[in-house]
């Protein structure tokens, strides 16, 4: 009996160790984890062409492989560069532009802002003397001075940069949508030289890749979508009511999806900023503003985020904002982007680490 007992014992305590401790799998996954990683965030700046056409190729391939399966790969590629490359010249000639001026007429009407501020300001010790005092407006006056002056310093030294800027833009204009074309075209080719660099047991690897490509295609689509309605609706309700800047109001909304949460918050403040100076607090017209707002960002957040990330994986609203701070940190734009599935794959390791066994899994990729 007590051999009996040692054995089950035994068998336990190896069966415990193999479903805790990395086996060539899981040593193979962390490997292939730690490059990549390294290598983006040493090569960002220098590769970052690279990187953004990549991204950009990934996100097209889900509509090529739609279309193969009704037409030859190389028409379904071209198809959809060329699908591309109209919409990439609708944004660059045709929105930018109309954005642009109405951000250039904003900030040219910041002095007239400022001014009836200033005069708003000087009144209060005479609406409210119990309250306020002239000494504390000056010290609050003088601090504003303070402030708009770092920002016009700061103004200053960002459009000595620009011509640079714009050189760097240049070239990616140039270089992004070729190398996104050639990465649709030789797809195949690509992956299949790039698989020569991973160790060969990499069944791990291929399992949680197939997770978390499912999660980020259905993310990416979604959060395309969401983007799409949420300006279109902004816009269309801002030009009913008549609020200046709809455009500029309207592409703000878009983009704040792009940070669940924040950007949210973040844009009501130009949203009602720009309704109080037209119309001022007391205006039915800022009433009618503010509740179309909140109607636009309820519907967001009751119907589209449900129905267009009901196959998303459901992470914690505290993990949300951690993983913006973390690659927004890294990678800037694309990571505040990607953040949400790049949490997902950090899910979705530490979910499969755990039941690691070793299995014969299929390891082509």
């Amino acid at each position: 009996m007590n051999s009996q007992s040692d054995i089950s014992n035994f068998r336990f305590i190896r069966e415990s160790f193999k479903r805790f401790l990395p086996n060539s799998q899981a040593i193979a996954l962390a490997l292939i984890l730690i490059v990549g990683f390294v290598l983006i965030y040493t090569l960002s700046d220098i590769l970052m062409p690279v990187f953004a056409s990549v991204i950009l190729a990934y996100l097209l391939q889900g509509i090529v492989s739609k279309l193969e399966k009704k037409l030859p790969r190389m028409a379904a590629v071209y198809i959809v560069f060329s699908g591309f490359m109209t919409c990439l010249g609708l944004v660059l000639f045709v929105l930018m532009p109309m954005v642009s001026v109405q951000a250039v007429q904003l900030v040219q009407r910041i002095p007239d802002i400022i001014k009836s501020a200033q005069a708003d300001i000087m009144r209060l010790p005479e609406l409210h003397p119990q309250y306020i005092s002239e000494d504390n407006i000056r010290g609050i006056m003088i601090s504003l001075q303070d402030e708009l002056l770092k920002y016009g310093q700061e103004l200053i030294s960002m459009s000595a940069a620009s011509v640079v800027g714009l050189v760097t833009a240049i070239v990616y204009l140039f270089l992004v949508p070729l190398m996104v074309f050639f990465f649709l075209k030789d797809k195949k080719t690509l992956i299949a030289w790039f698989v020569n660099f991973l160790p060969r047991d990499r069944s791990l690897t291929v399992r949680v890749w197939a997770e978390v490509d499912m999660q980020i295609a259905n993310y990416v689509r979604g959060k395309f979508t969401e983007i799409i309605i949420l300006a279109s609706a902004s816009y269309l309700t801002y030009t009913l009511l008549g609020l200046n800047y709809a455009i500029l109001l309207s592409v703000l909304m878009g983009l704040s999806v792009v940070i669940p949460y924040v950007g949210a918050t973040l844009v009501t403040f130009p949203v009602l900023g720009v309704a109080i100076m037209q119309w001022g607090v007391t205006a039915d017209e800022f009433l009618y503003v503010a509740i179309a707002y909140s109607i636009i960002q309820a519907i967001d957040g009751v119907v589209l985020v449900p129905l267009l990330f009901s196959e998303a994986v459901n992470l914690h609203p505290v993990a949300i904002i951690v993983a913006i701070l973390f690659f927004g940190g890294f990678w800037g734009f694309w990571g505040v982007f990607f953040a949400i599935p790049l949490a997902t794959t950090v899910k979705a390791i530490l979910n499969a680490w755990p039941t690691i066994v070793e299995s014969r899994l299929d390891t082509s990729f």
